[in-house]
């Protein structure tokens, strides 16, 4: 039995690593972010009726959830970041950037590099979650996913929990003062 405890735990591990597959992503960003800058995040809500590409509960939950991780606070009283999302059942053509990683970027924030123009031929079943600066009024981030051999079910709790994981692990940054445990900051949080 004592053998038998160790392997039953390494088996459900190993499952429980089966069930998350890192999705292909690509993302850009606008070189006016100020992406070690912000603090409070809400989810954008459509305008008008419904457009149901637009809402998702299971979407927004795993949104919330790695946002909070990063240390970010939801609020509805002018957060720094408002977060969308759509889905695209068909297949599509996007316009995105070939640009330096992010994180190599923040280091120089040099605004003067060049947006490299890219288009991509997108599969069904992807996922695009842009983040907003609302005080800028402007989009500065934004990650899109679809599958390489199929598209993303989005009757599929796991599938979507999973593009949102592969999408949001490329926007890597803690919220302002999370690291440094400041949960209190000396400015006001609507500065931004």
């Amino acid at each position: 039995m004592k053998k038998l405890l160790p392997a039953l735990l390494l088996l459900v591990l190993l499952a429980s690593c089966l069930g998350y597959k890192e999705l292909p992503v690509e993302y850009d960003y606008s070189y006016k972010g100020n992406f070690k800058r912000y603090r409070t995040f809400d989810i954008m809500k459509p305008a008008g009726p419904t457009d149901s590409s637009m809402v998702n509960e299971v979407i927004e939950k795993s949104i919330v959830a790695r946002m909070k991780f990063l240390g970010y606070k939801q609020s509805d009283n002018r957060p720094h970041l408002i977060v969308g999302f759509k889905m695209f059942n068909d297949s599509l053509r996007f316009n995105g950037y070939n640009q330096p990683d992010i994180e190599e970027w923040v280091k120089t924030q040099n605004s003067e590099i060049d947006y490299d123009p890219q288009k991509f031929s997108l599969k069904t079943g992807t996922l695009l979650i842009q983040f907003y600066d609302r005080r800028q009024n402007r989009s500065i981030w934004q990650g899109y996913a679809t599958t390489m051999y199929g598209s993303i079910d989005f009757n599929n709790s796991r599938h979507l929990r999973n593009a949102v994981i592969s999408i949001l692990d490329k926007y890597r940054f803690w919220a302002e003062g999370f690291m440094e445990g400041n949960t209190a900051s000396a400015q006001n949080e609507n500065e931004l």
